[in-house]
């Protein structure tokens, strides 16, 4: 079980002092687990809960498989999320003067950039299944799905990307990314 706390981001509720006491480094997610430790970056809590909750793995049980599903996931979190997150966006506006425009161009740049690609990869691949990885959701489906969500509000196209759309399609069809979705969230606007 779990205690969903909500830190609205756009209303800067991540740098607030109750939260920097809880984690530093003011970034979201942060864990908190039964003993005090710290988890921060999806990445790092995904994989922290699918090793304690196992069922169902989010990571094929062969090496080559993790590895696979690590690289497409890597390829979403570490390219393509970095430069696009609120920080980065706040930042070209308040450092360099970007106007509304240019952050939808700088958005819809980078994330283009990560998911072509992307899309070769996961079109060209025989391990490509009705999911990133086969026909069960993984590690990298959920990266896919909460970029994909994120690219919602900037209006990126997806239509250059068929493979990537069809693979959110069938996230989306699932209860548990219906339920993650970030419109469902108590602190959605």
């Amino acid at each position: 079980s779990y205690d969903y706390i909500p830190h609205h981001l756009r209303h800067g509720e991540h740098l607030e002092p109750a939260y920097l006491a809880v984690n530093p480094q003011g970034l979201v997610p942060a864990l908190v687990l039964g003993d005090g430790t710290l988890l921060t970056q999806s990445l790092a809590i995904i994989e922290f809960l699918d090793e304690t909750s196992p069922e169902p793995p989010l990571l094929p049980g062969d090496a080559a498989g993790r590895a696979r599903v690590r690289m497409l996931a890597q390829m979403i979190a570490c390219d393509i999320h970095p430069v696009n997150n609120l920080r980065v966006l706040t930042s070209l506006r308040t450092l360099f003067g970007a106007g509304d425009e240019d952050v939808v161009n700088w958005f819809r740049h980078w994330v283009n950039e990560g998911f072509q690609p992307l899309e070769k990869i996961l079109a060209l691949s025989a391990e490509t299944g009705t999911f990133c990885h086969g026909d069960a959701p993984g590690l990298a489906d959920i990266c896919l799905a909460a970029q994909i969500a994120s690219n919602a509000r900037f209006g990126v196209d997806l239509t250059p990307y068929p493979t990537i759309a069809r693979i959110n399609a069938a996230c989306m069809a699932l209860p548990a990314f219906q339920k993650a979705a970030p419109q469902n969230q108590i602190d959605a606007e």
